[in-house]
């Protein structure tokens, strides 16, 4: 990834305010938590990854509600919002990211490809927000999906921090 230094930069903030991060990844499948791991030292920040790429990996290991999955999709801020829920609950984490969407190729009429919903948690909130980046190409809306969650984990950890 281009962008080493800027995860340097989030990884350095984390350590000096005594946060860790979890990620939640469904259409990225695992770039954010393979991201923060190229930089030598990130394991005092970065605690674990999901990738959950079905909805039963989904419902297993983040504990998403298969009611919010049949109601809403697995492309939602619904689901997003579980997922991040789910990935701080189950991590020593203080902040938990989720990227869940539709890198393509494909979509439909209600979601089309380039949709990405994604959520960020913390202990005391959590937010979730829908990006449209279009139809890009598999290839750029993940790592566009991949950079917009490490650019909500480094706002997030502006505002927090233990020091």
């Amino acid at each position: 990834m281009s962008d080493t230094l800027e995860i340097a930069d989030l990884l350095d903030l984390c350590r000096s305010k005594g946060l860790k991060i979890a990620a939640a990844e469904s259409c990225t499948g695992g770039m954010v938590g393979a991201w923060l791991t190229d930089v030598a030292g990130s394991s005092d920040v970065f605690d674990r990854g999901f990738i959950t790429y079905s909805n039963a990996a989904k419902r297993d290991m983040l504990g998403v509600s298969p009611a919010t999955l049949d109601a809403h999709g697995a492309v939602s801020e619904q689901v997003a919002r579980e997922m991040a829920l789910g990935a701080l609950s189950r991590s020593q984490a203080d902040l938990a990211v989720s990227i869940t969407g539709i890198a393509g190729p494909g979509g439909s009429e209600h979601k089309p490809e380039g949709r990405v919903c994604f959520g960020l948690a913390t202990r005391d909130a959590c937010q979730t927000e829908t990006v449209e980046f279009g139809a890009l190409g598999r290839a750029k809306v993940r790592h566009a999906a991949a950079k917009h969650a490490v650019k909500l984990l480094a706002q997030a950890a502006l505002s927090l921090g233990k020091a």
